[in-house]
């Protein structure tokens, strides 16, 4: 089983991977580490702030990456913003069935009465190095992003809209 999980910035998808990794012991790539890996190395000349491309260039990796652990029958999360919004179609029915999608969004209301506590948990899990500009209007901007686009290809959003806790705890256990 590979779960994807994506999302916009600030919502857990790193705390919720890590939750998976030790209820179900599945390893869990970042596509961050991924980025940042490729980027050090100087393998690309793209930066941490090249959204888009960034999604070009490592999709396809990805992607692959996810179809070996499917035909070696290996169970793997894969976590992290640069999936695409039309990531299906990559994939023919070998595989679909094998892949768990997981997208995370929060309300424009969820982040006007929970901005402070989503500030101070942006570094739970891992120290956030590129946090300038975030105010609560870029995250709502994001969310925005994340909702209307995986919504034009018919993806479920879980959107956390009251209790972040309940639709996490929601989330493993229907895993």
């Amino acid at each position: 089983m590979i779960i994807l999980i994506t999302g916009a910035s600030h919502t857990g998808k790193t705390l919720l991977a890590q939750r998976m990794l030790e209820k179900y012991k599945y390893p869990y790539l970042s596509i961050d580490h991924l980025k940042m890996g490729l980027i050090r190395s100087g393998d690309t000349s793209l930066t941490p702030e090249d959204d888009d491309a960034l999604t070009d260039y490592l999709w396809p990796i990805i992607r692959e990456m996810m179809k070996t652990a499917i035909e070696n029958h290996q169970d793997l999360i894969v976590e992290g913003c640069y999936i695409p919004f039309d990531w299906r179609k990559y994939f023919d029915e070998r595989y679909l069935p094998s892949i768990r999608f997981v997208c995370l969004a929060m309300s424009d209301a969820f982040i006007d009465a929970h901005f402070d506590e989503i500030k101070n948990h942006n570094s739970d899990i891992e120290t956030r190095l590129y946090d300038m500009g975030f105010t609560a209007d870029t995250l709502k901007e994001d969310n925005h992003y994340y909702i209307n686009g995986f919504a034009q290809y018919g993806e479920r959003v879980m959107l956390i809209d009251t209790d972040y806790e309940d639709i996490i705890n929601a989330i493993l256990e229907n895993n």
